[in-house]
């Protein structure tokens, strides 16, 4: 979305020049991108009375939550709410009944990460401020969630190889090239499994019962791994997962794996005994042993991977999200 902030009078008003060249050059999905235009700024010596008088002019042409309050160099020093305006008397000036020190944010960063700042305060307006903390423009809140909305709506389809930016009305030979890379390195990775069960080629045409359990080994220990993966990235969006946690995080999610394995284990190992039993194979106790040995060791192995691998793309600067059971 591109917004050119539109002139307005000179005065309180007035926007700083730099604000006349628009949103446009900002970088694409930075939240200088979503700005919109300060109306309600206003001088901290004007009362309570001359600001009043000002809203009356400026509500008939847009909606308005705070009042911004601004020095002289623009800087934005406070914000005043609407109920204040409403009790204070009329001769107090606006700097005797702002909020001081407000939370901006700044147009440069990208809109995840204003997202993250925002999500514990549910402002309905934010305002944003360059490095000086000069007042440069206003950003909805709702614009805000909308845009979550969208960024959590295309990582379902970049979990799988679908591009964020593809649509329904995607000419067709653009979403091929999207998502076929992701298949063929799909593939190769089914082909390194294919390869690792051809090493034990002679052991399950010996026991062919466990060629049956092997789809249950890969699906049990892959859904454990997507599990892990998407509390991983949930936290990363959110902003859950601070500086330093990372490790707390991999172990956590390393013990319930393990855990998730030991209690899965026993539930395969018994169904190898019965299967093994009814099928009057030799040693049963000791493929189901193999069974549980095998089931908690992948879930261990998986969860913790669904942790590790949305980290180390982050690390080295890819989109997290591709991290995907492909």
């Amino acid at each position: 979305m591109t917004e050119t902030f539109a002139d307005g009078p000179a005065g309180p008003n007035t926007p700083p020049a730099d604000l006349q060249e628009g949103t446009s050059r900002y970088p694409a999905g930075s939240l200088g991108r979503l700005m919109r235009r300060p109306l309600a700024v206003f001088a901290p010596e004007m009362t309570v009375a001359q600001t009043v008088e000002k809203l009356r002019e400026i509500t008939r042409q847009a909606f308005i939550t705070y009042g911004y309050v601004v020095d002289a160099e623009q800087r934005l020093v406070g914000v005043v709410t609407m109920r204040e305006l409403l009790l204070a008397p009329l001769d107090v000036p606006l700097e005797r009944i702002m909020l001081r020190d407000p939370f901006y944010l700044m147009p440069q960063i990208p809109v995840l990460d204003a997202m993250q700042s925002v999500v514990a305060r549910h402002y309905p307006e934010y305002p944003v401020c360059d490095e000086r903390q000069v007042l440069v423009g206003l950003v909805r809140g709702q614009m805000l969630f909308e845009q979550q909305a969208i960024t959590i709506s295309a990582q379902a389809g970049e979990m799988v190889g679908v591009d964020a930016e593809e649509r329904l009305t995607t000419p067709w030979l653009r979403s091929l090239r999207f998502r076929h890379p992701w298949l063929q390195l799909n593939l190769l990775t089914a082909f390194v499994a294919a390869a690792v069960v051809g090493l034990f080629q002679e052991t399950i045409d010996r026991l062919v019962i466990l060629a049956a359990f092997l789809p249950v080994l890969a699906g049990q220990s892959g859904n454990t791994g997507c599990q892990s993966l998407a509390v991983t990235l949930r936290g990363m969006t959110l902003g859950d997962l601070r500086p330093g946690q990372t490790g707390r995080l991999v172990l956590k999610e390393a013990w319930l794996g393990g855990m998730n394995g030991l209690l899965v284990g026993l539930t395969a190992g018994l169904g190898m005994l019965i299967a093994a039993n009814v099928q009057q194979q030799p040693k049963p106790f000791y493929l189901a042993g193999i069974v549980f040995v095998a089931m908690s060791a992948s879930c261990l192995i998986s969860s913790i991977t669904g942790a590790l691998v949305p980290l180390t793309l982050r690390k080295l600067g890819a989109d997290p999200a591709t991290a995907s059971s492909i």
